[in-house]
C-alpha cells in the first residue's frame, strides 16, 4: 500500500504528531474499522497536541527556571501567610496578560524563589514566555552588553518576555 510513503510526506511536511498517530493506526484494527472523519479528526487532534507539548517544552527550557516547581505543590500549611483565593486568582496569569507586576517578598528560606519558579512553569505552560534571571547576574550581562554593543539587543529580548523573573538572592 501507500503507508510509508504517506508516512515520509507527513515527516517531510513536519506533521510529525500526525504522521506518529497515522503509523499507530496502522498497527491498531480497531482503528480501522473508525470513518474517515473520525481517523482524520484523531490525526488532527495528535497534531496539536504534539505541537503544544513540543511549544511548552521549548518555552520551559527558554525560561532557565531554577527549580522545577509546580503551582499545584504549594503548601499552604506551612506559615507562609498565603492566601488560597489569592493564589488561585495568580495562577491564571490574568496578571502576566495585563501586564501587572508581582512582588514576593519575605524572610530568608521561605520558599520565594520556588514560588516565582512556580508560577513561571505556569505561565508557560499557558502558552507565555517567561525568563528567570538572578538580579545580580542580569545587571552583569547588562553591563557587559553596554561595553561590546549588544546592549539593546539584551533589552529587546527582556522587553519582548511576557514573565521576567528576577530573583534578588
Amino acid at each position: 500500500m501507500l503507508n510509508q510513503p504517506t508516512l515520509a510526506t507527513l515527516r517531510s511536511m513536519k506533521l510529525t504528531g500526525m504522521a506518529d498517530a497515522y503509523a499507530q493506526q496502522l498497527d491498531q484494527p480497531e482503528a480501522q474499522r473508525l470513518s474517515f472523519d473520525e481517523r482524520l479528526a484523531m490525526l488532527a487532534d495528535r497534531e496539536r497536541t504534539y505541537r503544544e507539548s513540543r511549544r511548552q517544552r521549548r518555552l520551559l527550557q527558554l525560561a532557565r527556571l531554577r527549580q522545577s516547581a509546580c503551582v499545584e505543590d504549594i503548601d499552604y500549611q506551612h506559615k507562609r501567610g498565603l492566601d488560597r483565593s489569592f493564589v488561585a486568582m495568580l495562577i491564571t496569569c490574568d496578571w502576566i496578560r495585563s501586564r501587572h507586576n508581582l512582588h514576593i517578598t519575605g524572610p530568608t528560606g521561605t520558599g520565594k524563589s520556588w514560588i516565582a519558579c512556580g508560577f513561571g512553569n505556569q505561565a508557560c505552560r499557558q502558552g507565555l514566555s517567561v525568563r528567570y534571571e538572578r538580579a545580580p547576574r542580569l545587571l552583569d550581562t547588562l553591563r557587559i552588553a553596554r561595553g561590546d554593543g549588544s546592549y539593546h539587543k539584551k533589552l529587546a529580548l527582556l522587553a519582548r518576555t511576557d514573565l521576567l523573573i528576577l530573583d534578588l538572592c
